[in-house]
């Protein structure tokens, strides 16, 4: 509750400040200074399990220690995203602060979307997060690839809320209590009533659509490429795991019960997103395209947690959350500051740029899932809860198989930073600061040590 109600107080003060503030540079420190006490916060209340706001929701949200850790990760890694890149986002354009204000919306959707307790309060949170998204896509009015992929992540995205919201109201008539709360649907051991077979169809596509699970991936891949860069990076990112984390909660409570019923449906979604992730990145020059295409194939592997629906899917997609979103901030920071988003435009990164390059590389070996990263710790989870859960163990097997291809891809960047020349002349990033850099080797010590020690996160789960 804390998280929800100052995420959303500060993304009022960011929209007076974007008036009253002429300076491009001070909301940037001031969004700062707002998320750390949204973060201090919500420790608060993980801590002693009360929030500072008591209002009568009639138990609408629910929180707890899974919950709670999750929107801590989140909020932790929209902190280091804006120390990371936040002087990127004042190049966007005028509204500087205005963009800040919207990312603060999107963080009130993500912590509604990880303690909903009722379908209607899942419907809000989902829209609370995709509307400020629509905006920050066509945020770059001049570019038009900007304005042409907020226009179909507009349409597309209204579509998919429209089968939400079908997919609810077929749940809504079609369970015995007649209840929009997911603890009361009660579908027993027997099968599913008709309607509730159409209304959980109807959810599982539209999740789908969120989290850029195939085939409902097609808006992903232009939509990426199109916004501008540091959004992409936000987008990809918490807003991709909070996607998750609303599937699984929803799932687990509402059609936990029913699980054998539609696990074949996720089954069939998780080895499509896997195929069509990682065999499309393969054929990408640009790097920016690559990574929306691997945040698909990274998809497939979080689809895990919910085909096991165990608690070492929880710990799993926990660790996924923290290193996905650690190691993707990463490259797009370095990409912010690249001349080139091809492949090429890595070419002798090196020897221009250790440091960059070293950086780099470690954020992909933990994307690739390679040991001592965090990265490794997170697959390795998914993969235990896939096999743990006795069904369908060659999916496992799969997985492994599709890990091991998404090594050519990534590896094709540390190649290119390593082996080749850059073009004579050509200076092949722009410039980087020393609190970029430190910044940046702050998420590899994350990454490194997570790897290590992935206690440091899921330990919080039994605390």
């Amino acid at each position: 509750m804390n998280a929800i109600i100052l995420s959303a107080i500060w993304g009022v003060v960011m929209m007076f400040s974007g008036v009253f503030i002429k300076s491009k540079t001070i909301p940037k420190y001031l969004a700062i200074f707002g998320l750390t006490l949204v973060f201090i916060a919500n420790a608060t209340e993980f801590v002693s399990h009360q929030s500072f706001f008591r209002f009568g929701i009639s138990d609408m949200l629910k929180t707890d220690n899974f919950n709670l850790v999750f929107i801590a990760i989140a909020l932790g890694c929209t902190l280091i995203y804006f120390l990371l890149s936040g002087s990127e986002i004042e190049k966007v354009g005028e509204h500087v602060g205005e963009y800040f204000a919207l990312i603060f919306f999107i963080l009130c959707g993500v912590s509604l979307a990880a303690t909903f307790n009722t379908l209607l309060m899942l419907f809000i949170g989902i829209e609370i997060i995709s509307i400020p998204l629509y905006i920050l896509t066509g945020s770059d009015k001049r570019n038009l690839k900007s304005n042409e992929a907020a226009l179909k992540y507009f349409l597309m995205g209204a579509f998919s809320t429209g089968i939400l919201l079908m997919g609810i109201a077929f749940v809504y008539g079609g369970n015995p209590n007649a209840s929009f709360y997911i603890d009361q649907i009660q579908l027993g051991h027997g099968e599913m009533p008709v309607l509730i077979s159409i209304g959980l169809l109807f959810i599982l596509v539209s999740l789908s659509f969120k989290v850029s699970a195939a085939p409902f991936h097609f808006w992903t891949p232009d939509v990426y490429d199109g916004a501008p860069t540091v959004f992409t990076s936000f987008m990809s990112t918490i807003v991709k795991v909070a996607g998750f984390f609303a599937f699984i909660r929803l799932f687990e409570h509402a059609f936990g019960s029913i699980h054998d019923q539609w696990q074949t449906l996720i089954v069939i979604i998780t080895v499509t997103t896997l195929l069509i992730g990682n065999i499309t990145a393969v054929f990408q020059q640009s790097v920016k395209r690559m990574l929306a295409y691997s945040s698909i194939a990274q998809a497939g592997f979080m689809m895990l947690a919910i085909f096991a629906l165990n608690d070492k899917a929880k710990e799993g997609l926990l660790l996924y959350s923290a290193a996905y979103s650690l190691a993707t901030i990463g490259i797009f920071g370095v990409l912010t500051k690249m001349q080139d988003y091809t492949i090429d435009g890595f070419n002798g990164l090196a020897k221009s740029n250790p440091f960059l390059a070293l950086a780099t590389t470690i954020c992909l070996l933990s994307l690739t899932g390679v040991p001592l990263t965090a990265g490794f710790q997170s697959k390795f989870f998914m993969l235990m809860a896939a096999i743990e859960n006795g069904h369908h163990i060659w999916l496992a097997i799969v997985a492994v198989i599709f890990a091991a291809i998404s090594a050519y891809y990534y590896f094709r960047i540390i190649q290119a930073m390593y082996f080749k020349d850059a073009a004579s002349g050509q200076p092949t990033t722009g410039e980087i600061s020393k609190g970029f850099q430190l910044m940046l080797g702050l998420i590899v010590i994350l990454i490194i040590v997570i790897g290590v020690y992935p206690e440091i996160v899921i330990g919080w789960l039994y605390h």
